[in-house]
Order: C-alpha cells, then structure tokens, then sequence
C-alpha cells in the first residue's frame, strides 16, 4: 500500500467502552460508533489527501502501442482516462516493460533485468501473440504465463486484485494477416486466451476479452495502424472503454 495511503487517526475524548471503527478507502473515512466524535471524522474527510497512483504495464509490441503515437497507445489512454476520474490534486505515474517482438521468455527476462518496485496499484499484462507467432511451443506458454503473472502481482503490492489481464489481439483480421492462413491464426490464438482466460478464473484474477474488436479489423481498416498489423489508436480507445470499469473499480 502507497505511504499516501496511511491513515492520520485522531482519538478525540473516546473512552475505553467506545468502540471505534476505521474503514480503509484510498480516500479516507472514519466512522465512530460514538456520535459526540462525529466532528472528527468529518475534519478527516475534509483532508482529501492527494494520491499518487502507480501504473504499470507489460507486454509486448500490443502494450508499447507499434506503430501509433505515444499518446495513443492503450496505456496511456487509460491513465489518462482515469486521470479525468480522479480529483484533480490525484496524480498518475504510469512505467511500461514492452517491446515489440517480445515472447513470454523476453518479457520475463525484461522484468528481472528492470528490477521495476514492488509497490503499483494497477498492473496490466497482456502477453503472448509473439509465442504463437514464433512457433514457440505452447506449453511454454503455460508455464511462462503463470510465471508473468505471479511476477505481475508481486509488483502490484502484492495484491492479486491490483492485476488485469488483458486478452491477445487476432493479427489474423489485418492485411498482414491475412497472408499467413488466417483460419489457422485465429485458432491458435483462441487456445491461449482460452488457457489464460481458464487460469485467471480459476485464480479469482482479472480477465478482459478485447480480441473480438480486432477482428473487426477487416471491416473496420481504421482500426488498424498504418503498418497493416498492429492496433490503430482507434483500436486501443476500445479496449480501455473495457479495462477502464474494471480499473476504476480496483482503484476506488
């Protein structure tokens, strides 16, 4: 938990019999079951503390944002799609570990090499289109998923509730996809998200489906960049419009 978080208690005139109630939220309350202190908890509300959130993103070419602006990609659209939830003394940090080309096993190594802190309030991952496309056998992708994702909440304070995993993208539905037996593509991709999709179920984590807005890809050319493979801003826009209920949830 961020030290701006810590709670300032004031014990005014409680006797030992008064039962005192202390509710954490990222803006702080306190509720007293004695009404005489009703004073002091409205000097705590009124303190409206600023908050600096922690963001973090891993991934690969789908997280850096190939091929469009800094701005566009789907990291920075979502912090600044929170930034504008938030009261305005709030303040986001956002820190990306991505690359373009990167298969789990880079973006493993990636992390350990960055020694990025332990102590995000928000971590996305979305991993994996690489492995598949690389002809990497898929069961190291299982293994190197759980790895990634025990990784990732390890640096969200720890807390698997600090975790979104977010689904491959289908590079099938674009013109570069196109000539690399796309039917074939899309199966294959459907086997990972279904794989990470299972685990984070299972585990109680996280999980957002954006893969179906890329397959609108063909349809749709805005929603690809301007290399005829990767995401179009337009793209990323659409899959905060579904990570950004779930994080505010997370942060709130």
């Amino acid at each position: 938990m961020p030290l701006n978080k810590t709670l300032l208690i004031y014990c005014v005139g409680i006797s030992l019999s008064t039962t005192v109630l202390l509710s954490c939220h990222n803006k702080t309350s306190i509720g007293y079951s004695n009404s005489g202190s009703n004073a002091s908890a409205e000097i705590l509300e009124d303190l409206n503390i600023p908050e600096n959130f922690k963001l973090l993103a891993l991934g690969d070419s789908y997280t850096i944002g190939q091929n469009v602006c800094t701005s566009c990609r789907f990291p920075e659209q979502l912090k600044d799609s929170l930034v504008v939830n938030f009261d305005a003394q709030d303040s986001f940090s956002l820190e990306i570990i991505a690359q373009t080309g990167w298969t789990t096993t880079n973006l493993i190594s990636a992390i350990e090499a960055s020694n990025p802190p332990s102590d995000h309030d928000l971590v996305t991952l979305l991993i994996g289109v690489n492995n598949q496309y690389q002809g990497k056998p898929f069961a190291l992708y299982e293994t190197e998923f759980i790895t990634l994702v025990n990784t990732a909440i390890a640096l969200a304070d720890n807390d698997p509730s600090n975790l979104i995993v977010v689904s491959i993208p289908d590079y099938a539905y674009t013109p570069f996809g196109q000539n690399f037996n796309p039917e074939y593509i899309s199966e294959q991709l459907d086997v990972y998200n279904l794989y990470a999709e299972n685990y984070c179920q299972d585990n109680g984590l996280s999980y957002v489906y954006i893969t179906d807005i890329t397959r609108q890809g063909l349809a749709n050319p805005e929603l690809v960049a301007n290399d005829n493979l990767h995401p179009s801003g337009l793209a990323y826009s659409k899959f905060v419009e579904r990570i950004l209920p779930l994080a505010l949830e997370k942060l709130n």
